[in-house]
């Protein structure tokens, strides 16, 4: 079998608003070592309350683990009373003899001029049938510890004792990952030393990267508030998209201009007629009687001197005649650009989708029914942020978290649920009525905020 990867808990340490905060994924809140049932989770509160920074951790904490050079722009994200900050990651990996209980720890620190990876930690546990070994670290990497490639020592000799010339690569690719910014663990030339195949001990060491290295590349979707706003600006249509053709695998966003035509290679031409094809297997039944369609408008010579086809995406209608897919809702846009990745989701129980606003434009009740679906029938997981207070009636309470108004405990779920009980209603009760083991809203006061803005008002005629 392939291995299969799933996300079981994400620890936030001092990004955006979140001192200190943790999300765990349903089947790790239950203490279930599986990957055979999908698992959705929810994160709710009200604004500024960090449901964001669980989605913009996975997008940064995606780039590590893929070996990209860390952008400056995560300074911003580091908490300004802060210089420091941390993402800890929990993964179960599934692989036909083994499965490894692996936690990879960043520890990032904000100077001057930009942010450095000052600390990187793999830790793992190994079951092999009944057996389960103690969680151990599997490699740690110190950036102010000079003398020391990497620890601890064991692991760093069995590397060695593989190929004496290891050693002296692997002192290259850390001077390299350093330079460039970029992971030790997971940077391209420090990752070509350690996913070669062992015959000793550092196998599961080996074996762990590369199953997380993959997972990242090929089957962790994060789309953050950025994707929707280059639709509500009616910019572009990015669509995430995985597709895999006679072991060829490609994975992305196809971003194609909503305001005019756009003039693609036939390579790209054909991976666009494949985007739509498949998400026109789906869309008919959440959106009746309609389709998309790649519009050809005709040849047109690339800079290249190639020919290259002038397209754009169309919307089709039993009965209309067809219309440019800007002149659709932004909420049908919304679930055109999300349906290729909520398919993969669906149908493969390694791919991890994380969604920020799911629900800005979705119609409450269709949000409701693709999120009973999934919860239902799919294999994957979903992680999604939202307002839209409906998938609070569709979900149990595994797969709901609430942020809450304590910046050192951000991420909470709600006790005292019975099954039987309305979670909506529940956390509508929590709000008002308190009850639970942190504050879930900031309280606001309606008759201050009529009046400020009666006071507004007033200033504003008085200019």
């Amino acid at each position: 079998m392939e291995n299969v990867v799933r996300l079981a808990a994400l620890k936030i340490l001092n990004i955006k608003n979140v001192r200190r905060g943790q999300i765990v994924m349903p089947n790790a809140s239950r203490k279930r070592l599986s990957y055979k049932n999908p698992e959705v989770l929810g994160v709710y509160g009200q604004n500024g309350s960090g449901k964001t920074a669980v989605i913009d951790t996975l997008y940064y904490l995606q780039k590590i683990m893929i070996g990209n050079i860390l952008e400056d722009e995560i300074a911003d994200y580091i908490d300004a009373n802060n210089n420091r900050a941390e993402i800890v990651a929990d993964f179960n990996i599934f692989s036909e003899s083994f499965i490894y209980e692996t936690t990879y720890k960043i520890v990032l620190q904000k100077n001057e001029k930009n942010v450095v990876i000052m600390e990187e930690t793999l830790s793992c546990a190994v079951n092999e049938g009944d057996s389960r070994s103690n969680k151990t670290i599997f490699m740690n990497y110190l950036r102010s510890n000079k003398e020391t490639v990497f620890a601890p020592k064991k692991r760093l000799d069995e590397v060695i004792e593989s190929n004496a010339e290891n050693k002296m690569d692997l002192i290259v690719a850390r001077k390299l990952a350093e330079k460039s910014n970029c992971s030790y663990i997971f940077g391209e030339s420090s990752r070509e030393i350690f996913c070669r195949d062992y015959e000793n001990n550092f196998k599961h060491c080996s074996r762990v990267i590369k199953a997380l290295f993959e997972f990242a590349l090929k089957d962790l979707f994060v789309i953050c508030n950025t994707h929707s706003g280059m639709i509500s600006a009616n910019f572009l249509l990015p669509m995430a998209f995985k597709f895999e053709q006679n072991e060829i695998g490609m994975k992305g966003d196809f971003a194609v201009p909503l305001t005019e035509s756009v003039v693609l290679d036939e390579d790209k031409k054909k991976l666009l007629d494949a985007i739509v094809e498949q998400i026109n297997m789906v869309l008919f039944t959440i959106i009746p009687g309609m389709k998309i369609d790649v519009y050809n408008h005709g040849v047109q010579l690339l800079d290249s001197g190639e020919n290259g086809y002038k397209v754009e995406l169309i919307s089709v209608r039993d009965g209309m005649p067809p219309i440019p897919i800007r002149m659709e809702s932004e909420g049908i846009i919304k679930i055109i650009s999300i349906l290729n990745a909520l398919i993969q989701a669906f149908g493969s129980p390694s791919i991890c989708l994380a969604i920020d606003e799911l629900d800005a434009g979705i119609f409450e009740y269709m949000l409701g029914e693709l999120l009973d679906i999934f919860n239902k029938s799919a294999k994957g997981q979903l992680i999604f942020t939202s307002h839209n207070l409906r998938a609070l009636e569709m979900l149990d309470k595994d797969s709901i978290m609430f942020s809450t108004a304590n910046p050192d405990k951000r991420y909470i779920r709600m006790k005292n649920v019975k099954a039987s009980n309305n979670l909506r209603d529940t956390y509508l009760r929590g709000i008002t009525l308190g009850g639970q083991d942190e504050v879930i809203y900031e309280e606001t006061d309606s008759l201050r905020i009529a009046r400020a803005f009666r006071k507004a008002g007033r200033a504003i005629r008085h200019e």
